[in-house]
């Protein structure tokens, strides 16, 4: 069986990891965690873009060398996303040799496929450092790149080896519009076709004099634009061009930023199809985190760090808040009030609760073993509901929505217990309805452990531990489906979600 494979877009080696990133990065964990609790195999892969213009300025101003700058900026990056619980199985960095074989191979693939695509040329036009990248117009904003304001555009005439893209605009139109290449979500699909209508032009696919990138093959003065190389990380990922890459490819799902849908959705395919590459399966585009309105940047400089986001409630709750509030379609703002109420209501007060009320009544009443009990009561009929609206949501990349399915389980067994007040049942001795009640809240607790694991997996973790389970939630869907705890014996958990004494 083919793995599910997952990509997150590498992340650029010149600052530090920002909670723009992260959404991006727990975002794509969540996927991945869903289709291994299915009982997928998973393949997933995150990483570094570590060569071109920007890195080497960011480099030299630090005063060391290009490697041991992005060396440090690795390791920064890499124990960020190990912080925050991300469960990625291989991490690609595009100095490595597997890559710069995969660039070289495709590049050389594109050559003996269609010779003309690849030619001499001079381009003329304004540069963004930041995105390394030419600007078109619709891209620039009052005279700055509208992805980088702070930026002078500077003015840049180059003679390059160039890509010609413009041969690919139908074709590229055509995968699209057959949903063999999906675009998602569909706003995100409809501004690419836009860009499609108006027609793709040529682009440059080399840089010369830059004395950090991989050499371009059979020039002695030019290195691979950064776009270019960067994008190749995914295929040469899988041991392209080596015997065997197939296996992985083609990727199920590249998870990117909407600043960077251009290079997914137009030049990336157009390169694929160019050295006869099967394409992507699907271009999933994720909106931005802001701050005050204003788009969560390292140059930009705007935020809170993300080792203080994380700090303040844990990583099971930053990944919770910025997949419950922020979401994983549209831009959301960040704020520490929204961060602090969302902890406070949905976690301490919600699951935190429900999960500390039910294990001291097993304990008390049932000395922590789950009674047997039918599962006819109305709480298990909002489980089934919220189970199949969970995995409705997931398969449609609607983490926020998933959350919400969840949550609404939360309130409701919060709600059932309220209802049914065990502790009169244990006063008034109905100890046959009093099984049912626990039984039904202990089946609660199972599906929520299951469902929360994408989200907040080490947290799920301690509650599936609490509830008697052996293991890990992975590859235990069929636990949400058809609970089957009745036996059990359940601890109290240590607090999942203490409330701060002040904040």
């Amino acid at each position: 069986m083919k793995p599910f494979y997952i990509t997150t877009a590498i992340d650029y080696a010149n600052g530090d990891p920002h909670l723009g990133h992260a959404l991006e990065k727990v975002g794509t964990d969540a996927i991945a965690r869903w289709h291994r609790l299915r009982g997928e195999p998973v393949r997933f892969l995150m990483g570094m873009d570590e060569h071109g213009q920007k890195v080497y300025q960011a480099a030299i101003a630090g005063g060391g060398s290009p490697m041991a700058w992005i060396d440090t900026i690795s390791d920064r990056f890499e124990s960020s996303w190990r912080r925050l619980h991300c469960s990625y199985d291989d991490w690609m960095r595009t100095t490595q040799p597997r890559h710069a074989r995969g660039v070289t191979a495709l590049l050389e693939r594109i050559k003996a496929l269609h010779p003309d695509d690849l030619f001499d040329g001079e381009y003329e036009g304004l540069y963004c450092v930041g995105c390394e990248e030419f600007k078109q117009p619709g891209q620039i904003t009052n005279g700055r790149c509208a992805e980088h304001p702070s930026n002078e555009l500077v003015p840049t005439k180059e003679r390059n080896t160039f890509f010609r893209l413009s041969r690919w605009t139908q074709a590229v139109r055509e995968k699209i519009d057959s949903g063999e290449f999906r675009v998602e979500p569909a706003f995100r699909r409809n501004e690419i076709l836009r860009v499609l209508d108006d027609g793709l032009q040529d682009i440059s696919v080399s840089r010369g004099r830059l004395p950090w990138g991989i050499p371009f093959p059979g020039s002695d003065d030019e290195t691979v634009y950064v776009w270019f190389d960067a994008l190749i990380n995914y295929l040469s990922a899988t041991g392209y061009p080596d015997a065997g890459w197939e296996e992985l490819w083609p990727a199920d799902i590249h998870v990117v930023g909407k600043g960077i849908t251009r290079f997914h959705c137009l030049i990336w395919p157009a390169m694929l199809m160019a050295a006869g590459v099967p394409l992507p399966r699907l271009i999933w585009a994720h909106g931005y985190v802001t701050w005050g309105g204003a788009k969560v940047s390292k140059s930009e400089g705007t935020s809170i760090s993300l080792d203080e986001a994380i700090d303040r409630h844990g990583a099971d709750a930053l990944r919770y808040f910025l997949l419950r509030e922020v979401g994983f379609e549209n831009d959301g703002d960040f704020t520490l009030e929204r961060f602090d109420a969302r902890y406070t209501s949905d976690l301490a007060d919600g699951l935190g609760n429900l999960a500390s009320r039910t294990t001291a009544m097993l304990a008390k009443y049932r000395i922590g073993v789950v009674p047997a009990a039918a599962s006819t009561e109305t709480l298990d009929a909002a489980g089934d509901r919220s189970v199949a609206a969970y995995a409705a949501a997931m398969d449609a990349i609607d983490i926020k929505g998933a959350a919400e399915a969840a949550w609404e389980l939360v309130s409701a067994a919060n709600g059932y217990i309220v209802v049914n007040a065990p502790w009169a049942l244990a006063k008034q001795g109905d100890e046959a309805r009093l099984d049912v009640v626990l039984a039904a809240l202990a089946h609660c607790l199972v599906r929520l452990a299951v469902m929360t694991s994408p989200l907040m997996p080490v947290k799920a973790q301690e509650l599936w531990a609490a509830l008697g389970q052996t293991g890990t939630p992975e590859a235990a869907w069929n636990a949400a489906v058809a609970p089957a705890i009745a036996g059990a014996t359940v601890t109290k958990p240590e607090n999942l979600f203490p409330k701060p004494a002040a904040i």
